[in-house]
């Protein structure tokens, strides 16, 4: 270890935990401090980090897991498993992981649960997501849709009503429509329902689910009849099997790309996704930590090589001030905030 990695571990084993984050709409962050810890001298021999919560982050921070185990000499395990944003949360939440991925930011329930349990985490947004409708290549028919047709589709009423294409536009043939889309323990299924339907977890149930994006993805390349939505990443890397489709919000059919989320031109389903660390009560804080501290270094390269939009340099380095000052709470109020800008993201971070 060398000499500026030991002042940090040592920095951060005396940050403190003395002040429980807030559960309501305003809530504020806080630094927390703690006795210092004095770890046993072989721990990162057996030292391991667990992760869960969001498949949408999932390869961001599993391409980075697997690069902190190939350029580091610490034998630190990073187990990184996915079951969605909420599920995540509730593992998080009640003490059992040391990181959640989360493609939305902590909910009012998961703040209380954490608080009940005296669990603290730093909010670190990693990066930006476009979050994709696509059908399958077979489909000839539909190139762009509009929110107000996603709506007709996905709303609560539509179930066992809007079950055909020509039903949601005339011009499109008489043929079944089978929709795919994420599970309701995801963050995606949260942030798609209240941008598309107007209130979270507002929607239709009868349509094929997973908090599995890979599930999505192989029903849909199956299915020339298909709808869906998941996260860029995965059209990304499916671009073969899926056909992406361009969503009109008002001002004109807008492709998802990097640019157009970085131009704030993809709305309403352009949105940040995170990482929430709790290294305080890890049985292993320093390898978190240094987990961490690498994470934040490698998101941007990361997260650009997956296909999701890395944020501007000033955000990664709050996360960085973030981490090794152990700033602990949320600055979201407990729920997504929609149409939200990597601009008004920055701002947001600046409240810390």
């Amino acid at each position: 270890m060398n000499a500026l990695a030991k002042k940090l571990a040592l920095a951060f084993g005396i940050l403190a935990v003395a002040t429980s984050c807030t559960a309501t709409s305003n809530s504020s962050t806080q630094t927390q401090q703690s006795p210092a810890v004095t770890e046993v001298a072989n721990s990162e021999q057996v030292a391991k980090v667990t992760i869960d919560g969001s498949s949408t982050v999932y390869p961001i921070t599993q391409a980075i897991a697997k690069e902190f185990q190939a350029k580091t000499k610490s034998n630190t395990q990073i187990q990184v498993n996915f079951s969605g944003t909420g599920g995540g949360f509730e593992k998080f939440c009640a003490g059992k992981t040391d990181i959640n991925n989360a493609s939305r930011p902590i909910s009012q329930s998961e703040m209380a649960a954490c608080n009940k349990n005296g669990v603290r985490y730093i909010e670190l947004p990693i990066a930006f997501d476009a979050l994709t409708v696509v059908v399958n290549p077979q489909n000839d028919w539909a190139k762009d849709i509009t929110i107000a047709e996603l709506q007709k589709i996905w709303q609560p009423a539509a179930e066992g009503k809007i079950t055909r294409w020509n039903q949601v536009r005339a011009t499109w043939p008489d043929r079944p429509l089978n929709l795919y889309g994420a599970g309701k323990q995801s963050g995606t299924f949260d942030y798609f329902t209240e941008a598309v339907t107007g209130k979270a977890k507002a929607s239709r149930n009868d349509y094929t689910a997973s908090e599995d994006d890979e599930v999505l993805v192989d029903g849909i390349s199956k299915d020339p009849n298909a709808l869906g939505y998941f996260g860029y990443a995965y059209y990304e890397e499916n671009k073969t099997k899926l056909k992406v489709l361009a969503v009109d919000s008002g001002k004109g059919a807008i492709l998802p790309s990097r640019e157009t989320v970085e131009k704030s031109k993809y709305q309403p389903l352009s949105r940040p996704l995170f990482i929430y660390v709790n290294p305080w009560s890890a049985p292993h804080k320093s390898a978190v930590y240094k987990f961490v501290d690498f994470y934040v270094k490698q998101a941007p390269n990361t997260a650009s090589s997956v296909g999701y939009v890395p944020l501007p340099n000033e955000a990664y380095n709050i996360d960085y001030v973030h981490l090794n000052q152990g700033k602990a709470g949320t600055v979201f109020g407990g729920k997504a905030q929609i149409d939200l800008t990597i601009s008004e993201l920055l701002r947001k971070q600046k409240q810390f």
